[in-house]
């Protein structure tokens, strides 16, 4: 994006040179880059610059306070520990909630769930599933038994101490898996 605003920022001086207003050169941008590539509003701050005789293309240093976070920390952080909240990295950098979820964000993090896992399955425990479902949809297929099941969308959880987490990951990696704790002490 940086790119393409230096090149409409030369385009815009380019047209300022030759005279032309700054609600067609905005035209003729935005006919040349795609519509809405630069407001009008826009157009005319820079030719305002440009008729005071500045015609440097760098914007203006902003007013507010300047970041003093850097990303490769906050990285490092992340690495050590990815279930670490926004609030907890904030506290640490001393900075707010939105500046890290925004440096989070610039390196390519997204936040994500954790996924539980029922239990670790054997390899006898899997033939034995293979085996039971095989049955099943044999049987099925002799007398049709499972349009006469009734269901329901009820759940019973007898224990559960295990908490799932959320992890700053990169978009491209996978949840962490964690198996679910057994329902009997």
């Amino acid at each position: 994006m940086a790119v393409l605003d230096a090149i409409i920022r030369a385009c815009l001086l380019y047209e300022f040179k030759l005279g032309t207003k700054a609600a067609e050169a905005c035209r003729k941008i935005c006919a040349a880059f795609g519509e809405g590539t630069i407001a009008e509003r826009t157009g005319q701050k820079w030719f305002k610059k440009f008729s005071s005789g500045n015609e440097n293309l760098e914007d203006e240093p902003r007013s507010g306070r300047p970041s003093i976070v850097n990303n490769e920390d906050i990285k490092l952080a992340i690495e050590q520990d990815s279930s670490q909240t926004c609030q907890d990295l904030a506290l640490r950098f001393n900075v707010s909630n939105e500046t890290i979820c925004l440096h989070l964000h610039q390196l390519g993090k997204r936040l994500k769930l954790s996924k539980w896992v029922p239990y670790e399955l054997s390899e006898t425990n899997k033939l034995q599933r293979l085996t039971i479902c095989s049955s099943l949809l044999s049987r099925h297929n002799l007398m049709p038994f499972f349009d006469r099941m009734l269901t329901c969308d009820e759940k019973w959880i007898m224990h559960c101490n295990k908490k799932r987490t959320y992890h700053w990951l990169a978009s491209i990696n996978l949840v962490t898996m964690t198996l679910k704790p057994s329902i009997h002490q």
